[in-house]
């Protein structure tokens, strides 16, 4: 169990829990746990503390063993914890377990990303994306719920009428679900019959790991004002913007930042906003270089532009926050194996970063650094595609975009 001793009495204390498979190694689910850590405090919660154990896999019925929930219980109440969050996703049965065990709320990975996304969402559309994906999330853990309610009741929702109740509840929200499902294909055709009538213009979409800079490159580019801070998904609606380098313009969208274990029910729920990638001409990959798990998060964004059908399109790798990046370097005397923290940026470059067919770019958008070569290779690529795209167009200018 790892404890952080400086502790806020305004925010929520929450308490991380994950399990460390046969495939995996200490430090990998150290680096996991540092993420849902950030998810945390990007909801407004503080880590109080960690819990991790060695399983083949989960326990069917409380994820963890019996052992280790008891701890975690008699932490929980000693330290008055108000959430304990779990690094996967967890069904009804398991979280109606785990609540017996544990005198707290219980969430998993998916219902805290589902939080933040409905803290994150301004407009309207996102906010109808965001609650069809929590209905879709709710559906199948209802019985949960009334059990949980029945708890407080004496009862009620345990047999009998509570079955019916539940019934009553799942037609409710299958209707609601139905409801929001018609709602967005309306916005979705509207959406769609917008991108069509964009003229002939090149589409390039930045894409990439959430909190990698894709809003701040988005910004430098356009020279707009978008919001961007080190939060996870800053951003939620896809902004798209004309932008101009040199002569040339083209559209470039900021879309939603992806992120291990994304819930699939919220890539349904943002099939519009992901159709911004799937119809773009050219792909901005950002990736954050900084970050110590950076080769998983490419993989991870691969895995998903796989899933959406845009792994085909012309792709840019951006390596961003060059000016983050920090290395160990190894005294000569030391003999142990060379790690990926004893690697300097000039050397990571000549790894297999340069075996990449597509052009690849080391920046900081923060500090524009390298800012000139990202310019001229994305106004060659996007001339490429537009004399390709549009060989009988006299001029790249366009006019009432």
């Amino acid at each position: 169990m790892l404890q952080n001793t400086e502790i806020n009495d305004n925010t929520e204390k929450v308490v991380l829990v994950g399990i460390i498979t046969g495939k995996e190694s200490e430090s990998r689910i150290n680096e996991y746990l540092d993420e849902l850590e950030f998810l945390v405090e990007t909801a407004g919660g503080q880590t109080i503390a960690r819990f991790t154990q060695k399983l083949e896999k989960p326990e069917p019925s409380t994820f963890i063993g019996s052992g280790k929930l008891q701890e975690v219980a008699e932490f929980v109440k000693a330290a008055k914890i108000d959430i304990v969050i779990f690094d996967d996703e967890l069904n009804a049965s398991q979280i109606r377990n785990i609540e017996r065990g544990l005198d707290c709320r219980i969430l998993d990975r998916t219902n805290l990303i589902l939080d933040i996304f409905a803290r994150r969402a301004r407009t309207s559309y996102a906010k109808t994306q965001v609650e069809l994906a929590q209905y879709e999330y709710l559906l199948p853990r209802l019985t949960r719920m009334w059990t949980h309610l029945g708890r407080q009741r004496g009862g009620i929702g345990l047999r009998g009428p509570g079955e019916t109740e539940i019934e009553t509840d799942r037609r409710i929200i299958r209707d609601r679900i139905s409801v929001l499902k018609k709602k967005l294909e309306q916005i979705d055709k509207q959406m769609a019959t917008q991108r069509k009538t964009r003229g002939k213009i090149v589409r390039v979409a930045l894409v990439g790991y959430t909190n990698v800079g894709k809003s701040t490159i988005m910004n430098q580019l356009s020279k707009s004002d978008l919001f961007a801070e080190n939060k996870l998904f800053a951003t939620l609606d896809t902004t798209v913007r004309k932008v101009v380098i040199y002569d040339l313009p083209f559209l470039l969208s900021d879309t939603v930042g992806f992120i291990r274990k994304l819930p699939h029910s919220l890539i349904e729920s943002f099939k519009s906003t992901l159709d911004e990638v799937r119809e773009a001409d050219l792909i901005i990959h950002v990736v954050d270089i900084s970050h110590p798990n950076f080769e998983e998060q490419i993989s991870t964004v691969n895995q998903t532009l796989a899933e959406i059908g845009a792994f085909d399109k012309p792709v840019i790798m951006v390596f961003n926050k060059t000016d983050a990046y920090r290395w160990i370097e190894k005294e000569e005397d030391d003999l142990t194996p060379i790690v990926k923290e004893n690697i300097a940026l000039e050397d990571l470059k000549k790894t297999w970063m340069a075996n990449f067919s597509q052009p690849t770019l080391f920046v900081s958008a923060l500090k524009k650094e390298n800012w000139e070569e990202l310019k001229n290779v994305l106004y060659q690529k996007v001339k490429e595609i537009h004399i390709s795209r549009y060989p009988y167009t006299e001029s790249p200018f366009y006019e009432g975009i």
